[in-house]
């Protein structure tokens, strides 16, 4: 990166940075149980619901609780279950109309990160009828006050539930862009260990590790605060000691609540410190493939941190000593290697591999461009890069493809 650019985008790190106790951040009021939704509800004087997920959710029977807990108490909703993995303009659009249609004054986001991002966005074109999502991105665009918006994760991984950030992609141009600001922040996240049990252990892994890659962008950024030190520690530390038993047995509740408490506050902890490369270019390949977001997250994270070098060790020996993978007397560098190998060793596990196959050579250009578009220079990174630096994380997962190919050929 240049230097002029590189100065740009620390000077606007640090401006940022100062202003951090100025703004309005908040986190949700915690509820544990879909049954408490119903006093939510009366509390807010709302009276019709719309729940936007996703046939995954209605197929195994996920929402079912909450359904019955909404007849039970005579409160009228409508469900979209259209969202598709990195929810697309076509599915707001979709959600809006429903909300419009049956006169809606909730929107409950009940699923994974799409759904409730896709919950967000149908808010804030709610709130800003006549401005397209595209006019929002980037940050501080929104500005009004959403309707009640309620979060029900059913995944312990985005931190959608507690983030002020949406990620939707344009239906006809693929490209993948986030909206951050302070109103799409749910008013409430309902944290049920029930509503997770059932998830399937891959999906455990791949969020879980999401949930992982938060807290260690937010930590080794530029822009930490104590607060969101101590939630990224937190966050490190549960996911650690529990992504194993969650992902073994589906039905350990106590390791659930476990893993969505720490994806709560990884959420809170980037929701301010905000994440790093990792993510953007996890979000172009979502964009472009439409590769699950965890799974992305889940493959760059250890080859992204290694790229950092030795600028990140004193970091990473702190979340080395949270995930108890290293002790005290583990020099900063020793620390460093131990924890970068943990996440290696936590990917074999869960059989994540090291590749991204549909990644095209013609396509890295562009990708680059959005992913680098994306971070700088917002993301405080530890180490700045352009788009011809991020150029190498797609030639390294290609590269890692035609080795695998040739070994399977022999």
């Amino acid at each position: 990166m240049n230097p002029l650019k590189k100065a740009y985008c620390r000077m606007f790190q640090s401006v940022l940075k100062a202003a951090l106790p100025f703004l309005p951040y908040r986190k949700p009021e915690i509820i544990h149980s879909v049954h408490g939704i119903p006093q939510i509800l009366e509390k807010k004087k709302c009276d019709h619901v719309l729940i936007i997920t996703d046939t995954g959710i209605i197929r195994h029977g996920l929402i079912t609780r909450l359904e019955d807990t909404l007849d039970r108490h005579f409160i009228p909703y409508i469900i979209y279950d259209g969202t598709v993995a990195n929810p697309t303009t076509t599915n707001v659009n979709e959600a809006l109309a429903l909300y419009h249609e049956y006169d809606c004054n909730a929107i409950i986001g009940f699923g994974g990160g799409s759904s409730i991002d896709c919950a967000k966005a149908v808010g804030a074109r709610v709130a800003k009828p006549h401005q397209s999502l595209a006019k929002m991105k980037g940050i501080l665009k929104v500005h009004k006050r959403l309707p009640l918006l309620i979060a029900i994760p059913t995944t312990a991984g985005t931190g959608s539930e507690t983030t002020l950030a949406a990620v939707i992609t344009d239906a006809e141009t693929r490209h993948k862009y986030p909206i951050n600001d302070f109103p799409l922040i749910p008013q409430v996240a309902v944290l049920d260990p029930k509503v997770t049990a059932s998830l399937p252990p891959a999906l455990t892994a791949t969020t879980g590790m999401d949930a992982l890659t938060h807290a260690v962008e937010a930590y080794i950024g530029n822009s930490t605060t104590a607060g969101t030190r101590a939630d990224a520690l937190f966050a490190v530390k549960m996911i650690f000691e529990n992504i194993d038993r969650a992902y073994c047995d589906g039905s350990d509740l106590g390791a659930r609540k476990n893993m969505l408490l720490a994806a709560f506050s990884a959420g809170c902890a980037f929701s301010k410190s905000y994440v790093g490369y990792v993510h953007a270019v996890a979000h172009s390949l979502g964009g472009e493939y439409n590769v699950p977001h965890g799974l992305a997250n889940a493959v760059l994270l250890p080859f992204v941190l290694e790229s950092y070098g030795h600028t990140i060790d004193a970091k990473l020996h702190q979340l080395a000593i949270a995930a108890g993978v290293a002790d005290e007397t583990a020099t900063e560098s020793q620390a460093a290697t131990q924890f970068i190998q943990a996440i290696k060793d936590m990917k074999k596990r869960f059989s994540i591999g090291d590749t991204i196959p549909q990644i095209r050579e013609e396509d890295i250009p562009k990708l680059a461009f959005y992913a680098e578009k994306e971070a700088n220079p917002l993301y405080p990174v530890p180490v700045l890069m352009d788009a011809r630096q991020l150029e190498s994380f797609y030639y390294l997962l290609m590269e890692k493809n035609e080795t695998e190919e040739s070994n399977q050929e022999v």
